[in-house]
């Protein structure tokens, strides 16, 4: 019998991801997580590039989603030692820890269950029907299997895909207006955001006005892009070489 589709599951604060990074990212991943854990948070991605000579970018969150300017604060000055202790990169770097913001990653089963309804962009590192790359609005998940509805599917082909969670190589929101709305929403619900802002203008999940988009992926017709707006940042250096101070942005 196959599993039923659900779009509302727990999500416990040791959920794994099914979503992971490789390489020096996978390194700093496994470092960070327990440390993470133990202030109540959790890892969402990991992500190096050469932004800024070298920067590395921790998103964390807590089981609910959220994760404010003191939360990130926090995780901050709890990570920053321990990766000068384990040392995992080599050069010099720009660490950065962030909330996932608006348009983010799914990486846990959770992800694609409490977003459904919503456009979001896989891709596979294994094919399913033979293609990568997906996109189209979360029905929830089957067990381990994320369901998607394609918006480009063509007349002669299927438009609703299961896609094993484990296999996806990238998966993410794209940022729409319903999407900023639902985010404000559930921002003032967890008593995250206030009371007053305008849903009808682009916002952040804290309730602040969304900052002009990066070079992060957005959609044409979306809005303008929603980054996190909880974002703690500073320059560091491996090889036992002292942080700079640290500075939120």
């Amino acid at each position: 019998m196959a599993d039923a589709i659900a779009t509302e599951i727990d999500s416990p604060l040791d959920e794994p991801r099914l979503v992971t990074e490789s390489g020096v990212d996978a390194r700093v991943a496994a470092i960070v997580g327990p440390t993470l854990m133990d202030l109540g948070f959790r890892l969402v991605r990991v992500k190096s590039s050469g932004r800024n000579g070298y920067t590395l970018q921790i998103m964390v969150e807590r089981p609910d989603g959220t994760f404010t300017v003191d939360d990130c604060e926090v995780a901050s000055k709890a990570v920053s030692p321990v990766l000068d202790v384990e040392d995992p990169i080599e050069k010099a770097y720009h660490l950065e820890l962030s909330s996932p913001g608006i348009d983010r990653p799914l990486v846990r089963v959770s992800d694609f269950a409490r977003w459904a309804g919503h456009l979001a962009k896989v891709e596979m590192e294994i094919p399913v029907d033979g293609r990568k790359r997906f996109k189209g609005f979360l029905e929830g998940v089957a067990g381990d299997k994320a369901i998607l509805r394609r918006d480009d599917a063509a007349k002669d082909e299927v438009a609703r895909v299961e896609l094993p969670i484990a296999d996806v190589g990238e998966a993410r929101l794209i940022l729409t207006d319903d999407l900023i709305r639902e985010a404000l929403r559930r921002a003032k619900a967890a008593g995250r955001a206030p009371e007053d802002a305008d849903e009808d203008v682009p916002m952040t999940d804290d309730g602040a006005p969304s900052p002009a988009a990066n070079d992060e992926d957005t959609d044409a017709a979306a809005p303008s892009g929603a980054r996190p707006a909880r974002r703690w940042s500073g320059n560091a250096k491996g090889n036992g070489a002292k942080p700079a101070p640290k500075g939120r942005r």
